[in-house]
């Protein structure tokens, strides 16, 4: 059964003779046994299914964060680390809103927020299809001012593991032009 439809699904696809070589099939990465036919030996080839892994944009979006955080502060300086000195903001976007939080690590403590969740954010601008580069720079500058008003004025910028265009951007550079330093 297996060795029909191998061989319906390679002659369907024109692959060359498979005598101890891997192919893609399907979905499926398959190993046949070396200097086995499966089209021309009596004796069924031995296949061995393996399913690809795939990672997601959010996977690896989620690895480019922990390799960052987890970066020893002592060895290198591509580190993201908040101290009381210096707390770190983070920034999580989502399809639909925005997320900024000023964070001690030392502590363990949020000392300051913003989101478009917040009413004065939310009422003032519309964005039905999610937070548009305006709507970050208005997040940008209420995460600015709560900080300056905690007496809080330099930052390390965490990005998320996001790259550095577009919201996340516009963010930094309207955090930045109201008065914050990273």
């Amino acid at each position: 059964m297996l060795l029909s439809l191998i061989k319906a699904a390679a002659a369907a696809l024109s692959f060359p003779a498979m005598t101890g070589r891997s192919t893609f099939l399907g979905g499926q990465l398959l190993f046949f046994q070396p200097n086995k036919n499966p089209f021309t030996s009596t004796l069924p080839a031995t296949a061995i299914s393996i399913v690809a892994k795939v990672t997601t944009r959010r996977e690896n979006r989620t690895a480019r964060h922990e390799r960052i955080r987890k970066k020893d502060f002592d060895t290198d300086f591509d580190t993201v680390n908040g101290t009381s000195e210096r707390p770190r903001m983070c920034i999580y976007r989502s399809n639909k809103h925005l997320y900024v939080q000023v964070i001690d690590d030392s502590k363990m403590h949020t000392l300051a927020s913003a989101s478009t969740m917040q009413k004065p954010i939310s009422e003032e601008h519309d964005y039905s299809s999610g937070p548009t580069l305006e709507v970050a720079k208005k997040v940008g500058e209420v995460i600015a001012k709560a900080c300056l008003e905690k007496g809080i004025a330099k930052v390390a910028f965490d990005r998320g593991g996001y790259p550095y265009h577009g919201r996340i951007e516009a963010l930094a550079n309207a955090a930045r032009e109201h008065g914050l330093e990273f």
